[in-house]
């Protein structure tokens, strides 16, 4: 006889997991089955160079999570569960190729000092904008944990004109629909400054010149000054873990090596899954798939032409390659040792090197000067490595998914089995620019290319962390595909969560609690 639950899940991503908790918290039995070895997607950990060393996969930062509604309503009931953040005052800085770099501290007097350095008339600006940002951030943060619909869209610019007045919420959607180098332009003077800022458009897909991405280095810049990061104490997987027992605590079901084999629906209605191994799993209320959008149709066979199309054709940002380093010492930065307290040093130089770099990506190129994200999260959490040693975590953006040639001309290989080696090479060249003698440190590496990130997550599509493309055409009401925005489908009782769906990528699980609330009706 087949089991039956209320809810069941395809996928153990932190969408799913919290959106599983949370419906159990009122009173739902539920099922996460996932194909992988261990929960968590891309949030996970692991000794993946040497013992006693812990990596965290692809995500690092957890702010986010830290800072969402899903953590305020169930937050003390996962740190019962171990969960436990770090928090970061030197959230994020800039190295560049002269020997200057620029940061972001949560002491104001140290983001200032380092603005200055290269601009007085940047640091002033910058303290200008801190001091709005608590008039804007009720806005911006309320309309990424809403519902998108057209309901509460409109509730949305209601109350926003209310307290803005016409003329400022004009200047709140002209600012929602720049481009990081228009709004970077236009508010900084100084390239060094810009550059600090729009490194972070390079994670979610914003590349400088691309509409609808002004926002994302406004808000880490901010929320960087105002609150700092947090980290997860021992790796990123704390949150999974426990996701995964408070999940367990509840009487709810958590399966790895459970891969799924389709989802069961008939007159328009899904009522289960069944598994590779032939179970079959019934669901009275929901079945809620935390895949990809091209993997639905199929698990289904087939929904409707149009919607399976639209799933088809949604569309994936570039790659990222991820190189885990063990190290004998944390990188000696030529510009200045504080960097070493930062938890990520950007190796962005310009905003014309983020666009070429992206535009190389885009047409199937390895970039010849990619993007680096150097995270140093032995710098605030030494629990990770032995004691007086170091994990160093690189995010190598932006990397094709499928390689057409080499920017640069120098690797021939269009194979990632071949190509991972000397483009992580290429990667670790930039680095020692800025730290010299970094590569003799070296313990042990472990190279992730597109490619393998994809093999053991099938939601990360020619290594697309994100899980899908952010710009305007395929955001807020059309995440994954219009009218389907809240991660619904055309099949009832049949629902989308993860990345995929609005708000998008990132840790705060906005859609997993978006879905749970809405199917609990709180």
């Amino acid at each position: 006889m087949a089991q039956s639950l209320d809810a069941v899940f395809i996928g153990a991503g932190h969408n799913a997991l919290a959106c599983a908790l949370h419906l159990a918290s009122k009173g739902w039995k539920v099922g996460v089955f996932e194909q992988a070895p261990v929960a968590g997607g891309a949030i996970k950990t692991g000794e993946y160079t040497l013992p006693g060393f812990r990596h965290d996969w692809a995500a690092m930062n957890l702010s986010l999570f830290a800072g969402s509604p899903f953590f305020k309503a169930h937050g003390a009931e996962l740190q019962r569960h171990g969960l436990e953040f770090v928090p970061v005052s030197r959230p994020f800085a800039s190295s560049f190729a002269d020997g200057s770099w620029a940061g972001v501290s949560t002491d104001m007097s140290e983001t200032t000092g380092s603005l200055a350095a290269h601009s007085a008339a940047d640091a002033a600006r910058w303290q200008d904008l801190i001091a709005g940002f608590s008039a804007e951030a009720p806005h911006l943060f309320g309309l990424l944990s809403s519902r998108m619909n057209l309901y509460a869209l409109a509730y949305f610019m209601f109350k926003t004109i209310r307290a803005k007045g016409l003329g400022g919420t004009l200047d709140l959607g002209r600012f929602l629909l720049e481009s990081p180098r228009s709004w970077l332009e236009r508010t900084f003077e100084h390239p060094k400054t810009r550059a600090l800022l729009a490194a972070w458009g390079m994670h979610l897909d914003f590349a400088p010149d691309i509409s609808g991405g002004a926002l994302f280095p406004y808000l880490e810049g901010m929320a960087g000054q105002a609150f700092g990061m947090a980290i997860g104490r021992g790796g990123a997987d704390t949150i999974t873990r426990a996701l995964v027992a408070a999940i367990r605590a509840r009487g709810g079901i958590v399966e790895c090596g459970a891969a799924v084999s389709r989802i069961d629906h008939s007159g328009g209605k899904a009522s289960g899954i069944t598994l590779a191994d032939g179970r079959r799993i019934g669901a009275a209320r929901a079945v809620i798939a935390g895949v990809a959008p091209r993997a639905l149709p199929r698990l289904t066979g087939g929904i409707t032409p149009g919607f399976d199309r639209a799933m088809a054709e949604y569309r994936h940002a570039p790659g990222t390659m991820m190189v885990h380093l063990a190290t004998q010492s944390l990188p000696n930065w030529r510009a200045d040792r504080r960097l070493q307290d930062y938890a990520y040093v950007h190796l962005a130089p310009s905003l014309d090197q983020m666009a070429r770099t992206y535009a190389q990506a885009q047409a199937g190129l390895l970039p010849d000067e990619p993007v680096i994200v150097v995270g140093q999260p032995t710098a605030i959490d030494p629990t990770r490595a032995p004691a007086g040693q170091h994990v160093i975590w690189l995010q190598v953006r932006m990397a094709p998914g499928h390689i057409a040639g080499d920017a640069a001309g120098q690797i021939s290989a269009t194979d990632w089995a071949l190509a991972a080696a000397p483009f992580a090479d290429r990667a670790l060249d930039i680095v020692e620019t800025h730290a010299p003698g970094f590569r003799a440190g070296i313990l042990a590496q472990r190279i992730v290319s597109p490619a393998e990130l994809e093999a053991e997550n099938p939601n990360l599509v020619g290594g697309d962390q994100v899980c899908g493309s952010h710009h305007l055409a395929q955001n807020f009401l059309f995440r994954p595909v219009r009218s389907h925005a809240d991660g619904s489908t055309p099949i009832r009782n049949l629902f989308l969560t993860g990345a995929a769906v609005w708000p998008g990528a990132g840790t705060g699980a906005g859609s997993g609690f978006l879905l749970a609330r809405h199917l609990a009706g709180k």
